[in-house]
């Protein structure tokens, strides 16, 4: 368990690197004063566009890939390495929707968890997600409802691949937390697709 929490605080501080404020300050912005306030790809999408919104989305990306790919190399066989995984992978999600010196605000994580799946997954579970989350946003213009399938695809990837393993109701446990933490930041897009006036891709501000 020592191990566990020292790879959950070494995440969260890779994690901690906000990329969107980072783009936002050479831009000369603070993008959480603009839209929605978010420190995220879609915030900074329409707030300054798409070359600014693929800057933050690599780095949200790399500074998830990254640390978890060190784990994984690290260890060998998978009882070692995907639990240590998901905890470094858990810390980056933590470290990116509340950074300690941005007064805990930071993004919603959709990113970084699209990165933790990337280097922990099954490729079909890569490559599945994938579609699923591009035909999701292709038919609906809803980037929150195609976010919200990614939250899934952990706990998917955990349930295929590990359920004869020993561990597997802790990872079970860790997966879900990708989970409920990508539905709490989005629980205000969750409200608006309810209510039908939830902002679309393009076109909308309020995100």
């Amino acid at each position: 368990m020592a191990w566990n929490f020292i790879y959950l605080v070494i995440g969260y501080f890779c994690g901690c690197i906000s990329s969107g404020y980072i783009v936002g300050k050479i831009y000369h912005i603070d993008i959480r004063d603009k839209g929605s306030g978010n420190a995220g790809t879609t915030n900074v999408l329409r707030t300054l566009g798409k070359l600014p919104a693929l800057l933050t989305f690599a780095g949200d990306f790399l500074k998830g890939v990254i640390p978890v790919l060190i784990v994984r190399l690290a260890f060998g066989t998978p009882g070692n390495w995907y639990l240590l995984c998901l905890y470094t992978g858990l810390g980056v999600v933590l470290g990116h929707n509340y950074p300690f010196y941005l007064k805990f605000k930071g993004g919603k994580g959709i990113a970084v968890t699209a990165a933790v799946v990337m280097s922990t997954a099954h490729p079909f579970v890569i490559i599945g997600g994938l579609l699923i989350f591009i035909a999701v946003v292709a038919v609906t213009r809803y980037v929150s409802l195609g976010s919200l399938f990614v939250a899934w695809y952990i706990p998917a990837n955990t349930l295929a691949l590990y359920r004869e393993n020993p561990l597997f109701t802790h990872m079970l446990v860790i997966s879900l937390f990708f989970t409920v933490l990508a539905y709490f930041q989005h629980r205000q897009n969750i409200v608006r697709l309810i209510h039908g006036n939830e902002n679309k891709l393009w076109g909308n501000k309020n995100k």
